[in-house]
């Protein structure tokens, strides 16, 4: 199995960044379905375009959530079994099918259905993405491999963003945009993606009994799964509670909804700019310390932004500074996890991590979306989004910094 990372890793410098790329790209696709809807729904809310209100934008954004969640959690693990390249280019292609599919929804249950099965494939790039890249990357360097291959999340949902600033009120070109990037990224996948690191044809027979969600229930991981299901919760509760009502957020509190669309591409920028940073950080200084001080400080510049700041640029600034903590916070988690647990589990503790957050997902703009249907998003929604930070501050806690047993035996798979 090392011989083969070896190898692999060992291969021609244009070939051995094709794995990088196309994982970063794939979180590209992650970071469209991130931010699509938050830029759309202010549109058909004020249309009612295909009978879209408040109730249905919030039902459409739920379900959307439902999809990647099931499919974080329970296809995710499957890259554990039948390989990281396999799953990556069989979800890309679903979700790129049913991206395109939504253009052609009739009414809010058709469009809210393509989302589900849209996300059911999306959901499970993420966790097979991050896997791939920490089984690729060099032993030590798991927080720096996977925030900078996050970077393509908010790259994807700043492209969004300015791409919404340029063709809204037109919204189906948003969701042709998304399904056309997807589809010519799958023969890329396809042709240049390696098989995943260690193969799987070379894992010994016990494989179908490590590739499984019960593990997680058994020492010492019961507690570690606790705190990263909670921070994940409350991680991914901030990232779409934000990424999809921020536009209107900003409009219940005055702002126009140019102002708010381009808000949330600031707040993507700063995301991009908290990963770089976050992920040198974690690899020098210890993951566990540098995640409670990111979501400590989330909460403090969530409940600054609750105050309403009429000049532009302070304003700006702020969203910026809560966009550098708030994202790279949660992809923290994802790095601790690579660390927590052994190779032959990586792909099925980021599944659960990332299915679980979903949950968060779901909460965030079902709560913000309720709280925008009762006229008072603006300031409650980011005192919410503040407590979400500090929960997830007080789960991490308890969860140790490394556990000696599960590092020796991913050090044991060999990293490349």
């Amino acid at each position: 199995m090392s011989t083969s990372s070896l190898d692999k890793s060992s291969s021609s410098g244009e070939k051995s960044r094709w794995p990088v790329w196309l994982c970063w790209l794939a979180m590209v696709l992650d970071g469209f379905d991130l931010v699509v809807l938050g830029t759309v729904i202010p549109t058909l809310i004020k249309s009612q375009e295909l009978g879209f209100d408040a109730v249905g934008a919030t039902f459409a954004a739920t379900v959307s959530l439902v999809g990647v969640g099931l499919g974080a959690l329970f296809i995710a693990p499957l890259s554990d079994r039948f390989g990281r390249r396999n799953l990556l280019v069989a979800c890309v292609a679903w979700f790129s099918l049913f991206t395109i599919a939504v253009v052609f929804a009739p009414n809010v249950a058709w469009f809210s259905a393509f989302r589900l099965l849209a996300g059911l494939g999306l959901g499970a790039c993420l966790p097979a993405a991050l896997a791939y890249m920490n089984d690729y990357a060099p032993a030590g360097t798991a927080g720096k491999s996977t925030t900078r291959t996050m970077t393509g999340y908010h790259v994807g949902a700043v492209a969004t963003a300015f791409l919404a600033l340029m063709v809204i009120p037109s919204w189906r070109t948003m969701f042709v945009a998304g399904g056309l990037a997807g589809f010519a990224l799958v023969p890329f996948l396809w042709f240049k993606l390696p098989e995943t690191l260690p193969p799987v044809h070379h894992i010994p027979a016990a494989a179908e009994e490590r590739a499984s969600l019960r593990d997680l229930g058994r020492k010492p991981y019961p507690l570690i799964a606790a705190g990263v299901a909670v921070a994940s919760f409350m991680g991914l509760l901030l990232v779409y509670g934000l990424n999809t009502w921020l536009p209107q957020l900003m409009a219940s509190a005055g702002y126009s909804l140019n102002a708010g669309l381009a808000l949330l591409l600031v707040l993507n920028v700063g995301a991009v700019v908290g990963l770089l940073i976050a992920g040198v950080l974690a690899d020098r200084h210890g993951t566990k310390k540098i995640v409670l001080l990111w979501f400590g400080l989330s909460a403090v510049f969530l409940a600054a932004l609750s105050i309403q700041i009429q000049n532009e640029v302070v304003l700006y600034a702020a969203v910026f500074v809560t966009g550098v903590f708030v994202f790279s916070s949660q992809v923290l988690v994802y790095a601790w996890v690579t660390q927590l647990f052994p190779v032959r589990l990586r792909g099925t503790a980021l599944g659960f991590a990332a299915g679980v957050g979903r949950l968060g997902a779901i909460m965030g703009p079902a709560v913000t979306g309720a709280l925008v249907a009762a006229g008072i998003a603006y300031p409650w929604g980011f005192y919410v989004f503040a407590a979400a930070a500090v929960l997830a501050v007080l789960a991490l806690a308890f969860v140790p910094q490394t556990v000696p047993a599960v590092s020796r035996a991913g050090a044991s798979v060999g990293h490349p």
